[in-house]
């Protein structure tokens, strides 16, 4: 299967210095990007500005591409996703950017105003053009108390094939306990996610990677 995963955080310039963005780490996606390649998978993953761990290298069929900005994250979904049979869009896109980013750097004398415009919403962008066999998997972060309930909303909204309801402790962690929704009004959810890692309730995400591809592979496509 030609798997396309997207990971880690945008940046939106402010200047040439400054810009505005999110604390994802990228470390899902990447976990994503090994289970699906160790899986057998054709992978390509869509990476932010993070670091690339040596793992990502030399195991399984796997091509990195990198983008910072959303801009640049929708011209490599637009290449990419029309041969893909599954998008999964672990990427953390920044809700707003700049409507003009400033050239040089401003200067912090002159203090600053930020005049701010909404993002394109990139996966339901491509879920409006999904081909009958083409699968779309989402994320969406939200608070425990209303997870489950937003995510579904959202899965709905956007019209993708299911989605990792995450809670917002899983950034910055090593773990995750996270549940994955479908249309159809199913609850999937690992084993064991109520562990007692030293870093947080759920599992690693190399776990959770494993058993969401395993999950992907059993599922009708």
């Amino acid at each position: 299967m030609r798997v396309l995963i997207t990971a880690g955080p945008t940046r939106e310039p402010i200047d040439d210095v400054r810009f505005i963005s999110n604390r994802s780490s990228g470390q899902m996606g990447l976990a994503l990007a090994r289970a699906a390649a160790d899986a057998g998978h054709d992978v390509t993953l869509l990476l932010g500005p993070v670091l690339v761990p040596a793992a990502l290298s030399g195991e399984g069929a796997m091509r990195v591409e990198r983008f910072s900005t959303t801009a640049e994250l929708q011209a490599l979904l637009d290449t990419h996703f029309p041969a893909c049979d599954l998008l999964v869009m672990a990427a953390a896109v920044a809700d707003y950017r700049l409507a003009t980013p400033r050239t040089g750097k401003a200067p912090r004398s002159e203090g600053m105003r930020l005049e701010l415009e909404p993002t394109p919403d990139l996966v339901a962008g491509v879920a409006a053009f999904k081909r009958p066999d083409q699968r779309v998997i989402a994320f969406a972060l939200e608070e425990a108390a209303v997870l489950e309930e937003r995510a579904a909303e959202k899965m709905r909204r956007k019209g993708v094939d299911a989605i990792v309801a995450n809670p917002l402790a899983t950034m910055d962690a090593g773990r995750v306990a996270a549940v994955l929704l479908t249309p159809d009004g199913d609850r999937h959810e690992p084993p064991a996610t109520a562990g007692s890692g030293t870093d947080g309730p759920g599992q690693s995400k190399a776990a959770f990677a494993r058993w969401l591809v395993a999950w992907i592979d059993r599922s009708p496509g």
